[in-house]
């Protein structure tokens, strides 16, 4: 494909250029029906992959194993083994269904296509918090990523709503629990 035939094809969403026109009509069909895709790393991508492999092929049979030993017991309307081993399966079915609807609307983001001009997803950005002169630095990345410790926050999270499409200098103003805060980017760089 030329180069200008490929960038006529490409829109810009959410700070980053990743969409082709057939994955557009795609997006609106799934809105239409209530589903949405969730973009992610490949990381978080495989990550995802590993935990719903150890949840049905370590964890849920250690359950029916469970159910199956409190059964041979006797009386189920008695047995506390049978009724927590039960309890557990159906804990265990809800976080496989999840993880595969998250896995069937996933859509694992080309880091090719990515700018790091501005803010989008899996930018990294250094800022400073102009309240406390505190300096901090977050990744951007798919709700299913986000964890804190790691330095990764939620795209639909307060502060990264307010990040998306600014640019190094920008200062932003952020609503959080603790009130206002007012935010300079000092440099956005790709994850």
């Amino acid at each position: 494909m030329k180069n200008k035939e490929k960038q006529a094809n490409i829109s810009r969403i959410g700070g980053f250029s990743l969409i082709l026109h057939h994955q557009r009509q795609q997006i609106t069909h799934l809105a239409e029906t209530g589903i949405y895709m969730e973009y992610m790393s490949q990381e978080g991508y495989d990550k995802l992959v590993a935990e719903l492999r150890q949840l049905e092929n370590v964890e849920l049979p250690q359950v029916r194993e469970a159910i199956a030993e409190a059964r041979d017991k006797g009386d189920l309307s008695e047995n506390f083994e049978y009724h927590a081993a039960k309890r557990e399966q159906g804990r265990l079915l809800s976080q496989i269904r999840f993880r595969q609807r998250v896995l069937e609307n996933a859509r694992v983001i080309d880091r090719s296509v990515l700018g790091s001009d501005s803010v989008g997803l899996l930018s990294k950005v250094e800022m400073t918090n102009m309240n406390n002169q505190a300096r901090m630095s977050y990744t951007i990345v798919s709700p299913h990523e986000a964890n804190l410790r790691e330095g990764k926050i939620s795209i639909k999270s307060p502060i990264a709503q307010a990040l998306l499409n600014k640019k190094a200098g920008d200062v932003v103003e952020v609503r959080v629990p603790a009130g206002m805060m007012k935010l300079r980017i000092e440099s956005i760089t790709l994850s």
